[in-house]
């Protein structure tokens, strides 16, 4: 195992727990506003509204933050967003509208949620073609030297 091999591992390690962190603080908002934060029906959410979160106290701040970014970073989130559609406070009450610019940068954010997407799934299959082929010449190489042997 190089070097380079260790720190993909730690880096995946983190960004693993990272995550995980994310989702139990979602999960949170979730149960502590079920009529706001819904992963089956997402909504924009008002402009602020982390403020009113702080405020309102049911959550430690830190997990609030990490419980938004995780909901609002999300492409249901950005599907969401179109332009005109209500936007929705903590009280479940509609709380302004998405802006034109607010919709086309959420389209935007789409386009690039997909393009690395697709450039991850490529490098998959080019990991995958090089594994195969590797563990094509071991299997001739052990072959050669079974039949020596």
């Amino acid at each position: 195992m190089t070097a380079t091999d260790t720190t993909d591992k730690s880096k995946s390690r983190t960004r693993s727990k990272n995550r995980a962190a994310n989702q139990a603080a979602l999960q949170l908002l979730c149960d502590a506003y079920p009529e706001v934060f819904n992963r089956e029906n997402m909504r924009p959410l008002k402009i602020g509204i982390q403020e009113d979160l702080v405020a309102d106290e049911k959550l430690a701040k830190n997990k609030i933050k990490r419980a938004l970014a995780s909901y609002v970073r999300s492409p249901y989130y950005f599907r969401s967003l179109k332009e005109g559609a209500e936007r929705i406070g903590l009280d479940g009450q509609p709380a302004g509208t998405v802006t034109e610019s607010e919709a086309e940068h959420a389209k935007q954010q789409l386009k690039e949620i997909n393009k690395l997407r697709q450039q991850k799934q490529q490098e998959a299959k080019v990991q995958q073609k090089v594994k195969e082929k590797e563990e094509r010449l071991n299997s001739k190489l052990e072959m050669l030297l079974t039949k020596r042997g």
